[in-house]
């Protein structure tokens, strides 16, 4: 199994850092080209819209439509489940989304920086149950279409779902040192 994190802006290290300790091979991705080699591709949180700049620049955006097309699962953590989302509420004028995954997610939906906090999550098919969500400017998943199955939610807003070989998470499990939602993403969702 061999996935990829991209690496134009976030918290892509962590990620790699994450998979490798579980014996996952995960690579930074820089230009498109990286992608024909993977299994995965986590697109990590950050600055939605800086993130989606670059990825237009350095020309990502077909090239990660095509290759889910043919079978890379894709995992967007906050900045990435909103750039994986088919909708995106509160965006920014031109902000484009990949339109990957049949939900429609509210920027910002938490708060502002100052607003970050961590909460307890009853995690879905997640061993042990509770996973310690880390929450940076995260979004929300306010509408999720007929086959997306919701994962978690805090404060009645769900903040993690799956939609086959698509993951979104609107925390940052790479902030946690818990592997159990990477270890999910490459078992459940990669495998699929």
């Amino acid at each position: 199994m061999h996935i990829g994190v991209l690496a134009l802006q976030g918290a892509f290290r962590e990620h790699i850092v994450m998979f490798e300790s579980l014996g996952v091979r995960a690579t930074a991705i820089r230009m498109p080209s990286q992608l024909a080699e993977l299994n995965g591709l986590v697109i990590p949180g950050g600055e939605s819209t800086a993130i989606a700049k670059l990825m237009l620049s350095y020309g990502f955006y077909d090239p990660i439509r095509q290759h889910h097309s043919a079978g890379l699962a894709i995992w967007g953590t906050c900045a990435g489940a909103i750039l994986i989302a088919r909708e995106i509420l509160d965006a920014v004028p031109g902000q484009e989304s990949l339109g990957l995954m049949d939900i429609t997610v509210r920027r910002n939906a938490f708060g502002r920086q100052v607003d970050s906090f961590e909460a307890d999550l009853d995690f879905a098919h997640l061993e042990d149950g509770t996973f310690r969500g880390v929450f940076i400017r995260a979004p929300w998943i306010e509408e999720l279409g007929a086959d997306v199955e919701p994962l978690a939610s805090h404060e009645g807003m769900v903040v993690a779902a799956r939609q086959g070989d698509l993951m979104a998470t609107a925390f940052h499990p790479e902030l946690t040192g818990d592997p159990r939602v990477h270890r999910f993403f490459a078992e459940h969702v990669v495998a699929s």
